[in-house]
């Protein structure tokens, strides 16, 4: 049932653009403009994330006076997470709403316009990056390149590893097998000896309940919860500290130009409201979750400074080895010259 629909919601979205039919501004002047897109998110409506999603909607609903109509598609319905990009790109949807490391593979830059792990902080820092250090526009001369506009970030936070093993410190990544994202990631746990399994989203649960894997990295704690993992995983740490991804919406290039001017400020700004409002409920959240998973027995390891400290070096190590493109050298050069400026790294 569920490869029909999504074979049916293909077509018909092939299908539409190829008539011209798919998403798009009917009207460039100030009234009576309308726009219409058909979005993926690989958030589920369980999650508070995919909540967060549709919190988006309703306020770009009532921004636009309902010029903006947006279809969801929820926990990557129509494609794979990491083919949203493409799909987006291609036609068969107007706009990306997971996160730039699954574009690893099309250049290593990518994992700099999604997380720049071990390297912010919080979220505030890198929101500053965004709307202070000229990142619209480094990103955009990437998403630019590959048909695509980059239109806002929404960040929950640092994450937290889920474990069904012990999960104290760097020693007890020797052999450990867990899902991982595309990225630097995998070159940062395969360095302290981990085996990382890059995976999709929705494939997570059942992987931990077959023991297929021993952990995963997916979310912080609340969306860790949403996802089920702690229903198997015992152990898990926090604070979060390896990993900070900023999911994107990102529109294709065509799409975006043909919108008319105040369409654009108003997906921009509703991205600016959401991040803002998903990084403070999810430090709210994830504090009363962390609460309820002491409770329930879970253990929360906080990892030593020592072990953190050999985690930062190998994470220093892997964004030199994984920047091996002028983009990717670039991005993440305009993050690390931003951070000591900040005075928040050497």
């Amino acid at each position: 049932m569920l490869k029909t629909l999504k074979k049916t919601l293909k077509a018909s979205a092939i299908a539409a653009a190829a008539t011209g039919l798919m998403a798009g501004v009917a009207h460039s002047d100030s009234h009576g403009a309308s726009t219409k897109l058909r979005i993926q998110t690989h958030f589920s409506t369980e999650t508070l994330s995919g909540q967060m999603a549709q919190e988006f909607i309703d306020d770009v609903t009532a921004m636009s006076n309902g010029e903006i109509e947006i279809e969801m598609f929820f926990a990557s319905s129509v494609v794979k997470s990491a083919e949203t990009f493409d799909a987006a790109a291609t036609g068969i949807l107007d706009c990306d709403m997971t996160g730039g490391a699954y574009q690893t593979g099309k250049n290593p830059a990518f994992q700099f316009a999604g997380d720049l792990t071990g390297g912010y902080q919080n979220p505030y820092q890198q929101y500053a990056w965004l709307l202070h250090g000229g990142g619209y526009d480094a990103l955009n001369e990437l998403y630019n390149a590959n048909n695509m506009e980059f239109v806002g970030w929404w960040i929950p936070g640092p994450e937290s590893l889920s474990s069904t093993k012990s999960f104290t410190g760097v020693a007890d990544l020797k052999g450990w097998k867990f899902r991982s994202p595309p990225g630097v990631i995998t070159n940062i746990f395969t360095k302290l000896g981990a085996s990382p399994i890059v995976m999709d989203f929705n494939e997570i649960f059942t992987a931990l309940e077959t023991g297929i894997i021993d952990g995963a990295d997916a979310a912080n704690l609340t969306n860790n919860v949403g996802l089920g993992l702690y229903d198997i995983a015992s152990e898990t740490n926090y604070p979060g500290f390896h990993s900070m991804p900023a999911d994107h919406l990102a529109c294709r290039k065509d799409v975006w130009d043909g919108m008319p001017d105040h369409h654009k400020a108003i997906l921009k700004v509703g991205m600016q409201a959401l991040g803002l409002k998903n990084s403070t409920i999810n430090e709210v959240k994830n504090a009363e979750t962390a609460k309820m998973l002491r409770e329930k027995g879970v253990k929360l390891n906080a990892w030593s400074d020592e072990d953190l400290a050999v985690y930062r070096q190998a994470v220093q190590e892997s964004w030199t080895e994984f920047a091996t493109t002028p983009e990717s050298k670039a991005l993440l050069e305009s993050h690390l010259s931003f951070l000591r400026d900040l005075g928040a790294m050497k």
